[in-house]
């Protein structure tokens, strides 16, 4: 079993930054992908950014892209998103995921989940 922990949000006005932080512990992996995803109230849980935590690689979603930075702690135990600029529509929980294999878009696909954190920007 892995277990997630996610810390790090809060209340910001927009155009302000927040900084999330994932720490995982329990089962280690040699390939393994950790990922950010979000849900607003009413809306479907979807894809914000993923890092291959093996290789380095990242990707994000467009709506994100530019403003949001994905990054991994020196021990790739914890994840961190790095959220500047940010807008009324990043408001949201936000979700720490562990994939065992390659980076994916798809919820589904992921393994173990955080509890979430709760982001609220105001406009």
């Amino acid at each position: 079993q892995v277990q997630l922990v996610e810390s790090g949000g809060g209340l910001v006005q927009a155009g302000g930054s927040l900084r999330l932080s994932c720490a995982a512990s329990g089962r280690t992996f040699s390939s393994y992908a950790m990922d950010w995803f979000r849900q607003a109230p009413g809306k479907e849980r979807e894809f914000v950014a993923a890092i291959n935590v093996s290789g380095g690689g990242t990707y994000y979603a467009d709506s994100v892209k530019g403003r949001f930075t994905i990054s991994r702690g020196n021990g790739k135990n914890t994840v961190y998103l790095q959220m500047n600029n940010l807008k009324a529509e990043d408001t949201a929980v936000y979700y720490c995921a562990v994939r065992v294999g390659d980076m994916s878009t798809t919820a589904l696909f992921y393994d173990y989940w955080g509890q979430g954190t709760q982001v609220t920007v105001s406009s």
